[in-house]
């Protein structure tokens, strides 16, 4: 298929070892096209039990990883004349969720830097958006306390009549990184099935 696959690894939340890892992109493939910022990490606690490890644990990684990590696939980008850079939100960034303090404040940290990056990378040729999913059964939720509460919650009051499956989210990604959204440019799309319109 002339297609090539490649694993780097790297902490996003330790900068260093971030821009080796963009480094070796380069190295590998000379170029960078599309950059999905997708992973995550956070604390699920009370508001009243967070400690300030749980707060910049949650940051760095959800937050402050996407501008540092835009950074270095901006500066491959613009070497072949730009590219598309989108980020990964949650419903929670924008709705009240248990638990959900320091991933939801870092989430709306990301849909705001968002607006920033796609405003100051434009003139690069590179276009910047977020994706927002609904609730989603993937492994990730088996760290919610009351994880079968959302499970009903999302299967009965979502208008769409069912819950968000993780294709959903894919193709939203897939359309964002094609020509067909060339001019969508720091936007936060939500993929929910309707969910954030009801209370």
């Amino acid at each position: 298929m002339g297609r090539r696959c490649e694993l780097f690894r790297a902490n996003i939340g330790d900068v260093e070892k971030m821009r080796v890892m963009f480094a070796e992109i380069k190295d590998t493939f000379g170029r960078l096209d599309l950059f999905v910022s997708n992973a995550a990490s956070g604390v699920l606690k009370p508001l009243m039990e967070l400690q300030e490890t749980h707060w910049d644990w949650t940051m760095n990684i959800n937050a402050k990883a996407l501008l540092f990590a835009s950074q270095e696939a901006a500066k491959l980008m613009q070497e072949t004349g730009g590219g598309k850079i989108i980020g990964v939100s949650s419903i929670g960034a924008i709705r009240y969720l248990e638990n959900y303090t320091t991933v939801g404040v870092s989430k709306a940290a990301v849909e705001s830097l968002t607006r920033y990056l796609a405003v100051e990378l434009a003139p690069l040729g590179i276009a910047v958006n977020t994706v927002s999913g609904g609730l989603i059964e993937t492994e990730a939720l088996d760290h919610f306390p009351n994880k079968e509460e959302l499970i009903q919650d999302a299967i009965h009051k979502t208008p769409a009549g069912r819950m968000v499956q993780l294709n959903d989210l894919v193709n939203t990604v897939l359309f964002l990184a094609s020509e067909q959204a060339d001019m969508i440019r720091g936007q936060t799309i939500i993929v929910d099935g309707g969910r954030t319109l009801l209370a």
